[in-house]
């Protein structure tokens, strides 16, 4: 996938230009750039990841990408644990909950950091049997059961894109529920 695939994945949330947004697990920030196309150079999105190697090349990329980045505020942490992170009007987690074997603890934790009736954008595998590399995918159906259990809305399926590797990805967006974050 390139860039253009990235963007395309997630256009369908018709996402609202600015606000406070987060990556969760964004790694070398190939969503992040995406996510930052989509939202405009007025939002503020914090790039979440355990390995500060590759939060480092995310910061060269987006301003290989965009130029200067005074809105991109790069967070070193596991997204499982607290942060200081709250009224979120979005998380994104690109390839980060396969990581994570008891999901629904993982989905309720990140609600925490959003706001009333915020966005999860999720983009994952749609299988769910994984591998060494992606030890615990969900497919979008049980990402839908599972959201629902963990205090979101039912969520809606945005986009799919084929892939070599575990046949292919979709993604999703959910809110959760008022009262709920």
């Amino acid at each position: 996938m390139d860039h253009h695939d990235h963007v395309e994945l997630l256009r369908p949330a018709h996402l609202p230009s600015g606000g406070t947004w987060a990556d969760l697990g964004a790694g070398s920030g190939a969503f992040t750039l995406a996510l930052r196309e989509l939202t405009g150079p007025a939002a503020i999105i914090y790039a979440v990841d355990r390995e500060p190697a590759r939060l480092r090349d995310l910061e060269r990329n987006f301003l290989a990408h965009f130029g200067d980045s005074p809105n991109l505020r790069i967070l070193p942490g596991d997204f499982t644990r607290p942060l200081q992170l709250a009224g979120l009007e979005g998380v994104l987690m690109a390839n980060s909950l396969h990581f994570y074997k008891d999901k629904l603890r993982v989905l309720q934790q990140v609600g925490s950091f959003l706001k009333p009736n915020g966005a999860l954008l999720v983009v994952e595998y749609n299988v769910d049997s994984g591998n060494l590399w992606v030890p615990y995918p969900l497919s979008f159906e049980r990402f839908r059961r599972l959201a629902v259990q963990a205090g979101y809305e039912a969520p809606r399926l945005l986009g799919t894109h084929p892939s070599s590797f575990l046949r292919g990805f979709y993604s999703a967006l959910t809110f959760i529920k008022k009262g709920t974050g």
